[in-house]
C-alpha cells in the first residue's frame, strides 16, 4: 500500500497528503517482505495462528487487543501507526484501508493506540513491536460487520517515481485487517445490477473466434460481509446453451454497503445469435442468498454484414441506372410504333 510525498516542490506534495485527495490503496499482505503487521503472538510463542483480527461485541462494551510490527530488514525503521476503516476498491473489488489523510468514520473511530503510538513507533533491526489497542464500540452501533485495520507506514520515502510532471516520493504502509461484529440482527444481502455484454468480432466471421466480454455490478446490500460466488450463463435462439460457467467463488470479501465492478471474459463469443446473458450470485455462508440479472444482444458479423450491404447496394444501383439508360430508347419505340397504320 501507498502514500505520496510529493518531491518537486514539498508545498505540493504536503498538499496532496493534506487535502484527503488520495484515494484507498489495496491492502497488500501484511508482510511485504521487509516488516509486517499482525495479531501479537501468545505469550511465549514467536508466531501468531491468527491472520487477523477478529472481534465481536455489544453496543458499550470495550474490547482489548494487540498488533505486532515486525521488523525483518537490517537497519532500524520507524513508522507512523493509525487504525482506519476498509473498503472495496470499485473495480475488482479488491480489499483496501483508507490512507492516514482520510478519517475513518466507522470502526477506525472506535480504535483506541497508546500514547506512546500516537506520534511513531521505532522498530530495532530484525526486531518486533508489540502496540497495544482497544476497541470501544458505540452505544449506538449498528449490528452487523465493522471492518477496519491497523496499519504502519514507514516513515522513510523509499523511492521515487514520476506523476506527469512531477517526481513523487513513495512510502509504503501495510496493514492487518480487523473484522468485528456487534450482535443484532443478521441481514445478508446481494445484488447484481448493471448486466451488459461488449464484443470484438473478426473481419471475416468464422474464420477465428470472436471476443466478448461480460461486465456487471455486485452490490451488498446486507450488514455482513458476503464472500460471493458467481455463475454465469447465456442462451441463444431456441434456447441453446452458448455459455455454461458453474458457481465458483471470487475469492472476494465483500463488505456491507460496497458496490464492485467485474468482469468474465468470453473468448467464443457467438457470431451470428440472439443472446440472453445470465449472471446469478449468492455465497456458501448463506445458502438463501440468492440474486440475478441479466442482459440481451443480437450478435452480428457486422463486417461482412455490411459488405453483403454494399454489395447489394450496389448491385441496386446498377440495375437501377441500367434501367434508367433503357428507358428512353424503351420511350422512342412506342412513339414510333404509334405513328405507324396497320398494313391490310
Amino acid at each position: 500500500m501507498r502514500t505520496r510525498t510529493s518531491l518537486y516542490g514539498l508545498l505540493l506534495g504536503f498538499f496532496l497528503l493534506g487535502s484527503g485527495l488520495l484515494p484507498a490503496v489495496t491492502a497488500t499482505a501484511a508482510d511485504n517482505g521487509t516488516w509486517g503487521v499482525f495479531p501479537t503472538p501468545p505469550a511465549g510463542a514467536a508466531m501468531t495462528d491468527r491472520a487477523y483480527f477478529f472481534h465481536q461485541g455489544a453496543a458499550g462494551t470495550t474490547v482489548g487487543d494487540s498488533a505486532t510490527i515486525l521488523n525483518s530488514s537490517d537497519r532500524e525503521m520507524t513508522f507512523q501507526v493509525f487504525a482506519t476503516d476498509a473498503t472495496n476498491t470499485r473495480a475488482g473489488g479488491a480489499f483496501a484501508l483508507f490512507p492516514v489523510e482520510t478519517k475513518p468514520k466507522d470502526v477506525g473511530t472506535w480504535i483506541a493506540l497508546p500514547p506512546e503510538a500516537a506520534t511513531t513507533v521505532t522498530v530495532p533491526p530484525k526486531g518486533r513491536k508489540d502496540v497495544p489497542f482497544t476497541v470501544k464500540v458505540p452505544e449506538d452501533a449498528t449490528p452487523g460487520d465493522h471492518v477496519g485495520g491497523i496499519v504502519a507506514v514507514n516513515t522513510a520515502v523509499e523511492g521515487v517515481q514520476k506523476d506527469g510532471k512531477v517526481q513523487v516520493g513513495v512510502r509504503r504502509q501495510v496493514g492487518a485487517r480487523l473484522y468485528f461484529r456487534v450482535p443484532g440482527p443478521l441481514t445478508p444481502g446481494l445484488s447484481v445490477e448493471n448486466v451488459r455484454v461488449s464484443r470484438s468480432a473478426p473481419v471475416v466471421p468464422w474464420v477465428k473466434d470472436a471476443r466478448a466480454t461480460v461486465s456487471y455490478t455486485l452490490v451488498n446490500l446486507g450488514n455482513v460481509v458476503v464472500e460471493p460466488k458467481v455463475t454465469v450463463s447465456a442462451e441463444g435462439l431456441f434456447g441453446r446453451e452458448v455459455l455454461n460457467r458453474p458457481a465458483r467463488e471470487l475469492k472476494l470479501v465483500l463488505l456491507p454497503g460496497q458496490r464492485v465492478d467485474l468482469t468474465e471474459p468470453w473468448p467464443d463469443a457467438p457470431q451470428l445469435d440472439r443472446v440472453s446473458v445470465k449472471v446469478a450470485a449468492g455465497a456458501a455462508a448463506y445458502p438463501e442468498l440468492a440474486a440475478e440479472s441479466g442482459t440481451a444482444f443480437t450478435a452480428v458479423p457486422w463486417p461482412a454484414a455490411g459488405t453483403v450491404l454494399l454489395l447489394a447496394g450496389a448491385g441496386i444501383a446498377f440495375l437501377v441506372l441500367r434501367r434508367r439508360r433503357l428507358a428512353p430508347a424503351e420511350r422512342a419505340g412506342t412513339r414510333t410504333g404509334l405513328g405507324r397504320s396497320p398494313l391490310t
